[in-house]
């Protein structure tokens, strides 16, 4: 009998220490937010011949935000850019069409103001990774991010979001030693960086647990 009791303490033990992460989780406020919106920025590419090419195109994305305190939430975001760019050539040759992609997935931080009771204005900082893709290849560099925006709630858990954000992707970095001694050398660091701007709007379903 006493075996069985302490069994079956045990295994109340257990099924608590499982089902309190559970509730907590289930417990937690999550906002979904799919947009789209316009984006545009600085030279993403060069051709062979040294000319720059701008991608200024539609982006459609999913940001996901858990709020966490004093209007602190954690943010989530991937957004997703296609467009066709020419690629000019010397002289009156057409220039040849490529179809390119910019993928963002960033994580980060957003601090929400409460200062109506529908309307909350909000800043974003996020870091993450960009992939740049076209004719089967892709590379993969370090963005960091920042806007802000404004959500409405019309109803509690419904409402819509507009974004304006800031990309500064850091497509390469080329070091040249200046000067050169017993303890190391001094370094001129030349770092290119691509920047981007968009403006979005997407809807917001907030999801509440019990």
């Amino acid at each position: 009998m006493a075996r069985q009791r302490s069994r079956l303490r045990v295994t109340l033990l257990a099924a608590a220490a499982v089902s309190l992460p559970a509730a907590s989780l289930s417990a937690q406020t999550v906002e979904v937010a799919p947009f789209g919106g316009f984006r545009f920025g600085s030279a993403l590419f060069e051709t062979t011949s040294g000319r720059s090419i701008e991608v200024h195109a539609p982006a459609v994305g999913l940001t996901v935000d858990v709020p966490l305190q004093n209007g602190v939430q954690f943010e989530a975001a991937f957004s997703h850019q296609k467009s066709t760019v020419v690629a000019p050539v010397a002289g009156l040759t057409p220039g040849t069409r490529w179809q390119v992609a910019v993928d963002h997935l960033q994580v980060g931080g957003l601090q929400e103001y409460d200062v109506a009771p529908r309307a909350r204005p909000f800043l974003t900082g996020v870091l993450g990774l960009t992939r740049y893709g076209t004719g089967g290849n892709n590379q993969i560099r370090f963005t960091a991010g920042a806007g802000g925006g404004v959500k409405l709630f019309p109803t509690p858990h419904l409402g819509v979001r507009f974004d304006s954000r800031v990309f500064a992707t850091f497509l390469d970095a080329n070091g040249t030693a200046l000067a050169c001694g017993g303890r190391g050398c001094l370094v001129f660091l030349h770092l290119h960086v691509a920047w981007q701007a968009e403006f979005t709007a997407g809807l917001i379903l907030k999801f509440s647990g019990s």
